[in-house]
């Protein structure tokens, strides 16, 4: 497919191809045209099924290996002619850290690494929020289980560091509460603080924007309408939020960001309450078939262009992610019967899929891309309960508390810290 604008074909490599925004990237770039190589721990991982990859390079993981991931990337962009780095997953912390090394050999767009770090951190998005004057649940912190035993139900406890629903914790009671705190036990996260949020009842929505040195380019948001696999969504509706815009254009200035940032938040009656924060590109898809490629956009802001701010994406577009609702169904305790029912909605495009299109695995454009959710498909009908192990089967590319401590140990070779308030 040609591009439409006219626009060079670029030379792109993707830090990870096991997550499903690795997976959604990889489609925005290849319909554009570019060449895409991606580096991943897991030679079967999501982008090997693309006819769009050009190039599979199989390097450390940064679960296990952080200066080894970052030496091969290191050495590969030295060696070889890429234009842009993206950061797709939470590498882009270990990039921030390593950025200045980085950059003489290959455009990519990063904050500095302590806004990055403050982002990238619950507690310290939370306390972000707080000193901007931005809404969140009621939160506070906890360093040892005690702090924790002595609070109410129901409540949200979440470590300092985790990805995909890992080390977040709804608690309705006591029982669930002491398994909460085996998990924390388990990864370490008394280390940093546990945050303690007051539980917010409410739709869950998402917003993602692109910033070229602190000033908001464009933003998508959209609404869930399916839970699926690790609590996001399976199925989602685009909406147009002008209030989120205000508050990550005042976050993206404050951090001086520069490169992608995405937010979770409730929406309530009185406006939305802000969860999360994702500093990178989470799921494109739905952005680019609402009329907003921010793909794009973030690499014309890695290659140092300073595009206009663009309008938000059209309202009431629906997309939906086949393998997360299969994941989802099962995770849910779905039967075997359910799952099928679930198979059958998505093939007809029927239920909460009526009206959507597919998102992570575009068959029409991309038929390998459907290999891995038929067999996800196939191992479900079979056993429901492969939905609850696969998480550990993939999960090399992900930040654990202990690559988090190695990449702070690490000798600074990022730009200083800048905030509008600095």
């Amino acid at each position: 497919m040609a591009d439409p604008a006219g626009r060079r074909r670029l030379r792109v490599l993707l830090s990870e191809g096991s997550s499903t925004s690795a997976r959604e990237a990889i489609t925005a770039l290849g319909l554009a045209g570019h060449t895409i190589e991606v580096c991943d721990p897991d030679r079967l991982c999501l982008a090997r099924f693309s006819r769009f990859v050009h190039r599979l390079h199989h390097c450390p993981g940064l679960a296990d290996d952080p200066e080894g991931f970052l030496a091969f990337v290191r050495d590969l962009v030295t060696r070889e002619r890429f234009d842009v780095l993206l950061p797709i997953h939470e590498q882009g912390y270990l990039f921030a850290k390593a950025q200045n090394d980085l950059s003489p050999h290959v455009a990519l767009a990063l904050p500095s690494f302590s806004n990055y770090a403050c982002a990238h951190s619950k507690a310290g998005f939370s306390t972000l929020l707080s000193e901007l004057g931005l809404p969140q649940p009621r939160t506070t912190f906890a360093t040892s289980p005690p702090e924790l035993r002595a609070g109410h139900f129901p409540v949200v406890l979440k470590s300092a560091l985790g990805t995909a629903s890992r080390g977040t914790f709804i608690v309705r009671d006591a029982a669930e509460l002491e398994r909460a705190l085996a998990g924390f036990v388990a990864r370490g996260a008394f280390a940093d603080s546990v945050l303690i949020q007051e539980f917010v009842a409410g739709p869950v929505e998402h917003a993602q924007a692109v910033f070229c040195r602190g000033r908001l380019v464009a933003m998508h948001a959209y609404a869930q309408v399916a839970r699926g696999a690790g609590g996001g969504p399976a199925a989602k509706v685009s909406v147009r939020r002008p209030v989120v815009r205000a508050h990550l254009a005042q976050i993206g200035e404050h951090l001086a960001w520069h490169g992608a940032l995405s937010v979770d938040y409730i929406a309530t009656e009185d406006g939305p309450r802000y969860i999360d924060c994702n500093p990178r590109l989470v799921e494109p898809m739905s952005a680019l078939l609402a009329g907003l490629d921010l793909t794009d956009l973030l690499l014309r802001v890695s290659l140092g262009e300073t595009p206009e701010p663009l309008p938000e994406s059209r309202a009431g577009v629906r997309t939906h992610l086949a393998m997360q609702a299969l994941l989802g169904c099962a995770l849910d305790g779905g039967s075997r019967r359910n799952i099928f029912v679930e198979c059958a909605h998505l093939m007809t495009r029927s239920g909460a899929y009526a009206d959507s299109r597919e998102e992570l695995t575009p068959a029409r454009t991309d038929w390998p891309s459907m290999l891995p959710t038929a067999a996800t498909a196939v191992m479900l009908l079979a056993d429901p309960r492969v939905a609850r192990r696969l998480p550990e089967r993939f999960g090399s590319h992900l930040l654990t508390p202990r690559a988090n401590r190695i990449i702070h140990g690490m000798p600074d070779a990022s730009p200083p810290a800048f905030s509008s308030a600095g």
